[in-house]
């Protein structure tokens, strides 16, 4: 009998884990199941002008979506009841007052699902600025003409990633790396338009120690 018992619960943890893993796989999906709508530079400019107007925006308005204009964007979205994510959507631009070209879609949903994956597998245990610096990184090589020009072809460009080549790019993104991929899309660049990082404790090849550094965040240092 009590083997039975052992078996029947068996079955059921059996039955019950492979549900649970592609939920968990759908879940993750579906947040990337949207299109991925990035701010001009001048829509940029006129949220900041509007944010500055109502004294949550002390920076500059240059059209850059950086850490102060998302921080302002989150107040702003706080203060009207909105969820408080720093995406200028719809709902956030209607209260700003302000209106944003539909049809500019930076990169696709699967675009945005490929970059949190990389951001995750490269850059989970980092600051989160750091993970919008390795997002930013993947979006400038990118627009360079020395790499790929999508960004599925920058993330598997071969030995390009550690995290492609021992396999880790395959677990599944959270959260806080799909907001720092859409951070990156959205115009935040906090590497200044480097195309290289490197952890300068683990780092074994000579020639990234050659390039200039520009910033360093977290254990990352980010080169041009």
């Amino acid at each position: 009998m009590k083997k039975r018992i052992i078996a029947l619960v068996t079955m059921l943890v059996l039955l019950l884990v492979p549900v649970s893993v592609a939920g968990g796989v759908a879940i993750a999906r579906n947040q990337a199941a949207s299109s991925v709508s990035a701010l001009t530079a001048n829509e940029n400019k006129a949220v900041q002008q509007k944010l500055k107007e109502l004294g949550l925006y002390k920076g500059k308005v240059d059209g850059i979506y950086g850490k102060g204009t998302r921080s302002a964007v989150i107040s702003f979205q706080k203060s009207r009841g909105l969820v408080a994510d720093g995406i200028v959507g719809p709902k956030t631009a209607k209260a700003l007052g302000i209106s944003l070209n539909t049809q500019n879609v930076y990169q696709t949903s699967s675009d945005l699902y490929t970059l949190a994956k990389c951001v995750y597998a490269e850059a989970r245990g980092e600051p989160y600025e750091g993970q919008v610096a390795v997002a930013a990184v993947i979006l400038n090589r990118v627009k360079s003409p020395e790499f790929p020009n999508t960004i599925a072809g920058v993330v598997y460009q071969p030995w390009a990633f550690t995290a492609v080549h021992d396999g880790q790019i395959n677990l599944e993104p959270n959260q806080t790396a799909y907001n720092a991929a859409r951070d990156a899309m959205n115009g935040w660049d906090p590497t200044y338009g480097c195309l290289y990082y490197y952890n300068a404790a683990t780092a074994t090849s000579k020639w990234i120690f050659s390039r200039t550094t520009i910033v360093t965040i977290g254990k990352h240092k980010f080169a041009i």
